[in-house]
C-alpha cells in the first residue's frame, strides 16, 4: 500500500497529469475535475469500466493495464493508498523524480480558495456528502463537489461549480483527511476501523480530534456515535455543533419514521420544530439529513429552506440501488462492507419490503476484516436477513491469509440452514434463483466488485422463471 506523504510539496502548476488507477470511483472524478480546469490527463488501471470509457471519450489518454510505458510525458502523478509500492509506473516515475501526490493531495490542489465542506466518518460519508451537495444545488449555490458515488439528482459523482462552497469526502482511513483546509468539518460517526494504518485506538481517535480542530468555521458531529461524543470532549473549537437523537443535541432529529421510499422526521434547530421528509428509507438515513442540515445552517443557509433542499436527494448509486424486478424478486445493490453498515441498510430494507423477505447476498472486504469481524456479520445477517449467501472475500490491496475465506461467515451462523456459502459466482446466482419467490427483494452487499453479480442474479432469476 502507498501512504500519503504529508511533507509532499504541491506545486502551483500539475502540467501533464498521470492517475494510477483512474478507473476508480474517487480518482476519475478528481481527473475529470482536472480536466475542466485545463490540465491534461492520462491514466491506467486494470480493467475498462464506464469510468475509464467516459474519461476517454473527455478526451483523456487511458491505458487498460499497467506498464511504465503508460506514463508518456506525465510531470504530475496521482495514486492512491491500494496501489502497490512496486507498480512499473509509479516506479519509473519516482525513478524521473516527478511530483507524486496521493489523490488527496490533488483533490487539496482542486480545493485552494474554496470554502470547504469535509465530511469524515466511518458510515455515511457517501450519503451525507450527497445530501449537502443536492440541497447546496436546489439553494442555487452550484458547489463544487467530489463524492464517493453518483449522486442520483446530479448524475455526476463530481462536480466544478461555479459557487464557493466545495464539498468532499474526506477519508480518514489513511489519515489524508488531515491535509486539508476545511471550513466546516462534519463527523458522521468514528469506529475503530483502520488500526492497520494508525496503530491503536488512541491515535485513530487524536486524527479524529486534529480534523475537527482545524476547522475555521464550524465542526458538526454526532451526538450519539459513542467515540464520536469522546472525540468532542476533546476538540478544541468555538463552534461545535452537535446533531442526532441525544437530547442535548444541538439540533435534535425525533419522530422518524420510514416507510415506503420515504422516511419522515422531525428537526429541531433554535427552539423551532421543522417537519421533513426525504425520499430514501432508514432511520440513519434521517440522521445524516440531520447532520447534512446543520451543515447546511453553519453555512448561512434558511432552515426551512434547507431541509427542502434535502426532500431533493434520491440517493447515491450503490447504495440501496434498484437494478430490476425479474418475476417479481426486486435485485438491489448496497456499498455496506461494515457490520454496522449493513445493519442500518437491511433495517431500512425491512421497511420497504413489505411482506416480502430479505435474501442477502454477502461479499467479505478484505481478509483482516473478514477474520476479525466474521462472527459479528454472521450475527447481523441471521437477525435481519431471511435469507443470506456468502461468496468468497475481495481481498483488494491485501495478500490472501491462510484459512481465510468466506466460509468463516457462513460457519458462524447459529442455524446452518439461514446461509449457504457459494464461492462460484454463477452457482450462487442460480442458488438465490432457487430461494427468492415473489415479493422479496435480494440484495448484494460490498465495496469490492460483488456489484458485478448483479447481472448473473438477474439472469438466473430469468431463466427460472421459464424452469
Amino acid at each position: 500500500m502507498i501512504q500519503p506523504d504529508p511533507d509532499a510539496q504541491i506545486p502551483d502548476e500539475l502540467g501533464k497529469v498521470h492517475f494510477i488507477g483512474i478507473g476508480g470511483s474517487g480518482m476519475s472524478g478528481i481527473a475529470r475535475m482536472l480536466m475542466d480546469r485545463g490540465v491534461r490527463v492520462s491514466g491506467s488501471d486494470r480493467t475498462e469500466n464506464d469510468y475509464t470509457r467516459e474519461l476517454r471519450e473527455r478526451g483523456a489518454e487511458v491505458h487498460i493495464g499497467h506498464d511504465a510505458a503508460n506514463l508518456g510525458d506525465a510531470d504530475t502523478v496521482v495514486v492512491t493508498s491500494a496501489l502497490w509500492p512496486d507498480n512499473p509506473e509509479l516506479v519509473l516515475a519516482r525513478e524521473r523524480g516527478l511530483t507524486v501526490l496521493h489523490r488527496s493531495q490533488a483533490l487539496v490542489w482542486l480545493t485552494r480558495g474554496s470554502r470547504l465542506v469535509a465530511v469524515a466518518g466511518a458510515h455515511g460519508k457517501t450519503t451525507s456528502t450527497g445530501m449537502v451537495v443536492t440541497a447546496l444545488d436546489e439553494l442555487g449555490a452550484d458547489p463544487s463537489f467530489v463524492n464517493g458515488g453518483v449522486i442520483e439528482q446530479l448524475h455526476t459523482s463530481s462536480h466544478i461549480g461555479g459557487g464557493r462552497e466545495f464539498v468532499v469526502e474526506a477519508d480518514e482511513s489513511d489519515g489524508s483527511f488531515l491535509f486539508y483546509d476545511v471550513a466546516i468539518a462534519l463527523i458522521t460517526n468514528i469506529d475503530n476501523d483502520h488500526l492497520d494504518h494508525y496503530g491503536t485506538v488512541e491515535a485513530f481517535e487524536a486524527a479524529f480530534v486534529s480534523f475537527a480542530s482545524r476547522a475555521s468555521e464550524a465542526v458538526v458531529i454526532s451526538s450519539d456515535d459513542p467515540l464520536a461524543v469522546e472525540v468532542t470532549t476533546r476538540i478544541d473549537h468555538p463552534r461545535i455543533i452537535t446533531f442526532g437523537e441525544a437530547e442535548g443535541a444541538t439540533v435534535r432529529v425525533s419522530d422518524i419514521a420510514s416507510q415506503g421510499g420515504r422516511t419522515t422526521f422531525v428537526v429541531h434547530h433554535e427552539g423551532v420544530a421543522y417537519p421533513a421528509e426525504i425520499h430514501v428509507p432508514g432511520r440513519h438515513n434521517a440522521i445524516n439529513a440531520t447532520g447534512a442540515f446543520a451543515v447546511l445552517t453553519a453555512l448561512g443557509h434558511d432552515p426551512r429552506a434547507a431541509l427542502d433542499g434535502l426532500a431533493a436527494f434520491g440517493g447515491t448509486k450503490r447504495r440501496f440501488e434498484l437494478h430490476g424486478t425479474v418475476r417479481g424478486v426486486s435485485v438491489y445493490d448496497d456499498y455496506a462492507h461494515h457490520p454496522a453498515e449493513v445493519e442500518a441498510a437491511l433495517t431500512a430494507a425491512r421497511t420497504v419490503v413489505g411482506d416480502g423477505r430479505l435474501i442477502a447476498v454477502h461479499q467479505p472486504h478484505l481478509y483482516s476484516r473478514t477474520q476479525a469481524m466474521s462472527d459479528v456479520f454472521a450475527e447481523v445477517y441471521e437477525r435481519l436477513a431471511d435469507r443470506t449467501v456468502v461468496l468468497d472475500v475481495c481481498g483488494a490491496r491485501e495478500d490472501p491469509i491462510p484459512g481465510v475465506t468466506g466460509a468463516l461467515v457462513a460457519d458462524a451462523f447459529a442455524d446452518p440452514d439461514r446461509v449457504a456459502f457459494r464461492p462460484d459466482w454463477q452457482e450462487a446466482a442460480d442458488y438465490t434463483a432457487s430461494v427468492a419467490r415473489e415479493g422479496d427483494f435480494v440484495i448484494t452487499f460490498g465495496c469490492g466488485d460483488v456489484n458485478l453479480i448483479v447481472p448473473q442474479l438477474l439472469g438466473s432469476l430469468e431463466a427460472s422463471a421459464g424452469a
